[in-house]
């Protein structure tokens, strides 16, 4: 595994993952993988993984990316990435799209990059084949980014959208409410 690394930081992140029995990168990446995937209490303070035994896509790979940062890693990119989430990539939504009569709705993924290599630890037996065909849009963001910055970055992609898909009959309310129905149906 070319993208391992020694947990030796004091720092915080790092200390949490020592503490969960996690002496290096790949250890921790599995912890973090096999954590149940359910939304988190408070998304500013990352060490909410570890007090709320879960996470999601966001928080996962921000902690893992903070983790890098904490022991000088500098090769792991944390990204977000817009992709069409549909019933073929994503099974348990499908009945709330079609309840809506909608192919796919455009959602926000995070996940990291080493080196071009898109590393997925959301759920157990989370990889990029899930959203990799499907992938409209990526950037690189910071840690801090995953609240706040992510929901912005998100429905300002979701207004566009709907501006190009006139069609589509939903307001962008509308839209995140048929989106928060299909996160519940993942959780």
């Amino acid at each position: 595994m070319t993208y391992n690394f020694k947990i030796n930081s004091d720092q915080e992140i790092s200390q949490l993952f020592k503490q969960n029995n996690c002496s290096d990168f790949h250890s921790a990446s599995e912890f973090v993988r096999n954590l149940p995937y359910r939304r988190n209490l408070n998304k500013d303070n990352l060490a909410t993984v570890f007090i709320d035994e879960c996470g999601t896509c966001s928080t996962k790979h921000a902690v893992l990316k903070t983790l890098a940062e904490e022991n000088h890693q500098p090769n792991f990119k944390l990204i977000l990435g817009i992709f069409k989430m549909n019933g073929n990539n994503t099974p348990k939504i499908k009945s709330v799209l079609e309840m809506y009569n909608l192919h796919y709705i455009p959602e926000a993924h995070n996940y990291l990059k080493f080196n071009n290599q898109i590393l997925d630890f959301t759920k157990r037996n989370s990889s990029e084949n899930d959203f990799i065909d499907d992938l409209l849009e990526e950037i690189e963001i910071q840690a801090h980014q995953i609240n706040q910055f992510k929901i912005k970055f998100h429905k300002n992609y979701l207004r566009k959208w709907l501006a190009e898909n006139s069609q589509i009959l939903y307001s962008l309310d509308e839209l995140w409410e048929i989106r928060e129905q299909c996160i519940e149906a993942l959780s």
